[in-house]
This record gives C-alpha cells, sequence and structure tokens, in this order.
C-alpha cells in the first residue's frame, strides 16, 4: 500500500521515533509502514489520520493508483 507518512511526518519534523511514541508502536513498525513492508491496521490508520488531520485516504491508496 502507497502512503504519504515519511513526507506528512517530515513536515512536522519528527522522527520515527517521535511519531511512534505518539501512537504507541515501535520505531520499527513506522520505518516498515513507510518503506510499505507493512499495512497498518485499521484502527493505527484511524490514529494517523487524526494525528495529521487528514483523510486516510490522503495518506495511503491501494498500489493500483
Amino acid at each position: 500500500m502507497k502512503n504519504r507518512l515519511r513526507e506528512l511526518r517530515a513536515a512536522k519534523q519528527w522522527s520515527q521515533g517521535d511519531l511512534a511514541e505518539k501512537l504507541g508502536v515501535s520505531r520499527q513498525t513506522i520505518n516498515a509502514i513507510e518503506t510499505e513492508k507493512y499495512d497498518p491496521s485499521l484502527p493505527l490508520a484511524f490514529k494517523l489520520a487524526k494525528l495529521f488531520k487528514q483523510p486516510i485516504e490522503d495518506i495511503f491508496s491501494d498500489n493500483e493508483k
């Protein structure tokens, strides 16, 4: 699944560790999502959307787009 997580995180000048702490996940989880090796759970996707004040669809898109 394609995502804009790295771009959004960089705009806030947060490290992967900073974002992980805000979400209650590991830094490795953030890295795996950013490198598209892991798709977040739906609850985590909602947390990300709320944190960045973006609709989920603006953060994540399927690989076919």
